[in-house]
């Protein structure tokens, strides 16, 4: 499902660059891409879709001064490191609190526990492309940059 989510992403500049649901799953049928998981891709970019849209602009443009606390299924399910990760990218204003409920319920959906770092990034990179936004270039290399850094990072 991964790999047809990356492909859209890379394929189509914007979402509403994509062709409608059917089209699409035929496109994607003739690249390659497995039935089973075009369909499970398009239910979860889909569910994607829905929450993003019913998201308002101005919640959405919010600055949390609060803290997010995970119960323990979420910590189970996302592990440490997603969790950090998280906080990491709303700190950095990449996302705002919506969007980080977003990207954990789409994460939870995923049924994985706990989540691979690679595929919350992806997570991410598709809910700032359903909503039009693309990160900036260093954003853009923390979220498609390898799992596992070759060196520790540098506060300066």
């Amino acid at each position: 499902m991964f790999d047809i989510l990356v492909y859209l992403y890379e394929t189509y500049y914007r979402p509403d660059a994509c062709p409608e649901p059917a089209a699409l799953a035929k496109k994607l049928s003739a690249v390659g891409f497995d039935d089973v998981e075009i369909s499970e891709a398009l239910v979860w970019l889909n569910d994607l879709t829905e929450m993003a849209d019913e998201m308002d602009v101005e919640l959405a443009s919010m600055v949390s001064t609060g803290t997010r606390f995970y119960v323990e299924q979420e910590q189970d399910a996302l592990g440490t490191q997603a969790i950090g990760f998280i906080a990491f990218l709303e700190s950095a204003r990449v996302l705002s609190p919506l969007q980080r409920e977003i990207v954990i319920e789409r994460a939870l959906a995923l049924e994985e526990s706990p989540v691979n770092l690679g595929k919350l990034k992806i997570i991410v990179l598709m809910l700032l492309w359903s909503q039009g936004k693309e990160p900036d270039a260093l954003m853009f290399d923390d979220l498609f940059g390898s799992d596992e850094e070759q060196a520790p990072r540098l506060l300066h």
